[in-house]
């Protein structure tokens, strides 16, 4: 019985079995004289196991050890080897997940907003913190500090925004005496520091003082919509190759971004908005996620509108203009109407451009954290 066997016999055993698997993959590669010898001392180590000699299996497992390192020689360094081995299987596998099923997205800017918040600049009276809170801050919140004073009596004549790191996301401020590199993009500083070109500064005056919150980190599930299609009421993120974003307008066949909206409508769908409605095949939409944005009942939400009162959208810019979506087309819409460049601005997403569906933000752990609505 198996439990009876001596463990010696057991061992040989093993050892007998693990180097029958190296020959057969090792086979096509050794001289058929090694094979020969390798086969005979897995052959004397099966037969001093069949005899449970110990003294036979202790010098056959010798033997056949010696053969073993000799053709399959010790490796320098395994450790680091097997440590990259992990490292690399790690990294196809990420790709993998990051191709075929979720992938990370950051907010950018602040149309889904308060449903999903994008930079945000804060400005404050007082010095940044200490160190220790600024960087659980960061943490936690994705916040950053920023205090940038003026060194003399100065004017403002130019900012540029520039990536360093590769990573980071610097703003160069140029005025007549001085030049600052703060760590902010160039529109939170204009929009929330009002930082402009022409702004004057005293000495000591701040020109950036307070904190920078990210955009909210998503996961973006690009594996349902290969077995469903898009959803209307869905968060849903798309590229803009061939769409007529400000960005591309002049180049849309160039690099494309990468824009997240809410799905107000699909293929056949006729839409209208009479502020601060949405009309959708002539009804009231009646998903709970317009009704939010409609009913403006929680605090940011505003109604949907028909763009800017000077230079209305081309798409649904007024209350009795309706658009039929053509086939495979689809419109998105920002639940941050009155601040959103989408499908009323530059038309319809085509099918060939979406990528996924967003459904869970995953950093930073403010009130948004977690599943997508």
């Amino acid at each position: 019985m198996f439990f009876l066997t001596p463990r010696r016999v057991k061992q040989g055993r093993t050892f007998a079995k693990d180097a029958r698997k190296l020959l057969a993959y090792k086979r096509d590669l050794w001289s058929t004289a090694t094979v020969a010898e390798f086969e005979r001392g897995i052959g004397r180590l099966e037969e001093a196991c069949a005899t449970r000699d110990q003294r036979a299996i202790a010098d056959a497992a010798g033997e056949l050890d010696k053969q073993c390192v000799a053709v399959v020689p010790v490796q320098k360094h395994p450790g680091v080897r097997e440590n990259t081995e992990v490292f690399l299987v790690a990294i196809v596998i990420a790709l993998a997940v990051r191709t075929f099923f979720l992938q990370p997205f950051t907010i950018p800017t602040g149309s889904m907003q308060p449903t999903l918040n994008g930079i945000l600049g804060t400005v404050t009276q007082e010095a940044p913190p200490n160190l220790l809170v600024r960087l659980v801050h960061t943490a936690v919140f994705g916040r950053t500090y920023v205090n940038t004073l003026a060194e003399a009596d100065e004017k403002v004549l130019s900012i540029s925004e520039q990536s360093r790191y590769w990573v980071s996301t610097y703003t160069q401020v140029r005025t007549d005496k001085n030049s600052y590199w703060i760590h902010a993009p160039r529109v939170t500083l204009h929009d929330a520091f009002a930082v402009r070109p022409g702004r004057t500064y005293r000495r000591g005056e701040p020109i950036a003082r307070g904190y920078i919150n990210t955009g909210d980190h998503v996961f973006v599930d690009k594996f349902t919509y290969h077995f469903r299609p898009p959803r209307r009421g869905e968060v849903f993120v798309f590229n803009t190759l061939k769409i007529p974003t400000g960005d591309n307008m002049n180049n849309p066949d160039g690099p494309s971004q990468f824009y997240i909206k809410r799905l107000a409508g699909l293929p056949g769908d006729e839409l209208r908005i009479a502020p601060p409605e949405l009309f959708v095949n002539g009804q009231p939409a009646k998903e709970p996620v317009f009704r939010r944005v409609i009913e403006m009942k929680e605090p940011g939400y505003r109604g949907y509108s028909n763009g800017p009162p000077i230079g209305r959208f081309p798409f649904l810019g007024y209350s009795d203009q309706a658009l039929t979506l053509p086939p495979k087309h689809y419109f998105a819409m920002g639940d941050n109407s009155f601040h959103s460049s989408d499908s009323r601005d530059w038309g319809t997403v085509p099918q060939r451009n979406i990528i996924g569906r967003g459904v869970f933000v995953y950093w930073p752990f403010t009130s948004h954290w977690g599943r997508i609505h």
